[in-house]
């Protein structure tokens, strides 16, 4: 058991010290994928998987879906922090014309850190 723990430390050395093999990480804002990737819409969108650059396109584009898949009511969680992204979400909703009214959810539901939405389903985007 030693011995295998002595080799697998050996190779984990060689590989560190050899940075060809060591990929060198992503930017802070750089993309993983070669092609955009598809998520489910849903009621629910949750930006803090979304790297910063992107929010406001990402909230653009969730928004004209979840208007198309016909949610009446969707919530958007940005988190609390000191209100960038709140008030980037809002901005966007006061400029997005099938979005009849927006609030604070419910402290259940994510309070100052996410914020609901009620589309206009009769109202074309």
């Amino acid at each position: 058991m030693m011995s295998r723990l002595r080799q697998l430390i050996s190779n984990l050395k060689s590989h560190i010290s050899n940075p060809s093999v060591i990929e060198p990480s992503l930017g802070e804002d750089e993309d993983p994928f070669d092609e955009p990737v598809r998520l489910e819409i849903r009621d629910v969108f949750d930006l803090h998987t979304i790297p910063p650059k992107q929010v406001k396109d990402v909230i653009e584009e969730y928004l004209i879906e979840a208007h198309k898949q016909g949610f009446r009511f969707i919530r958007i969680i940005h988190g609390k922090g000191i209100g960038v992204q709140r008030d980037m979400v809002r901005k966007i909703l006061d400029r997005t014309s099938f979005v009849l009214s927006y609030y604070d959810a419910p402290p259940e539901a994510g309070g100052l850190g996410a914020t609901i939405a009620e589309l206009d389903l009769d109202r074309s985007g």
